[in-house]
């Protein structure tokens, strides 16, 4: 009852969207980019980053694959607070593995998750490779790393498939928009 309370006083269903891909995919800008174009539109919104809940909420957490699937569970869990309140909620994080995707999925209604696959072939995240993360991994420096020493597990059937390569993420996070046409 005061989730539906809380729903109707936003003026649109809470949502989550799991952006899940490579590093450097591209994720995280899509994210705020479709984060900027529901605020225009009137939506409580917030967009959740992997690499910021790293530096704060998980930065106990290493790169192995319990402390990844912690990580997965610990933004799970606050995304569905922040649904609870009524927002939709973007999350931005590798999350590797589908059985963590899928725990995640498990705590949202039916139809309020929505995985978001930005699917960018590794040779571009690695041309992008906006931190330094994959020369650094490559390198030896920087071990677990997804892609290189660690798998990543593509969505089988996500809800949308985000192709990156040539088309720019503002293109992108308006499509991401048009989505969460139900919600809005």
């Amino acid at each position: 009852m005061v989730r539906s309370a809380r729903a109707a006083l936003k003026g649109h269903k809470p949502a989550v969207v799991w952006l899940t891909g490579l590093s450097g995919a591209g994720k995280t800008t899509i994210a705020r980019h479709a984060e900027a174009l529901l605020i225009a539109r009137g939506a409580h919104t917030m967009a959740l980053d992997g690499d910021i809940l790293r530096s704060g909420l998980n930065q106990d957490l290493s790169f192995g694959a319990s402390d990844r699937k912690e990580n997965v569970r610990r933004v799970a869990e606050v995304a569905k607070l922040m649904t609870d309140a009524g927002l939709i909620v973007l999350c931005a994080l590798i999350s590797p593995y589908r059985a963590e995707r899928d725990f995640a999925r498990s705590l949202f209604e039916k139809g309020a998750f929505v995985e978001a696959f930005v699917d960018t072939p590794i040779e571009v995240c690695m041309a992008r490779d906006p931190k330094g993360l994959y020369r650094r991994a490559l390198a030896g420096e920087l071990r677990d790393f997804t892609g290189i020493d660690q798998r990543y597990e593509p969505p089988l059937s996500p809800e949308l498939t985000l192709r990156t390569v040539g088309r720019p993420a503002e293109e992108l996070a308006e499509e991401l928009v048009k989505t969460l046409a139900p919600f809005l």
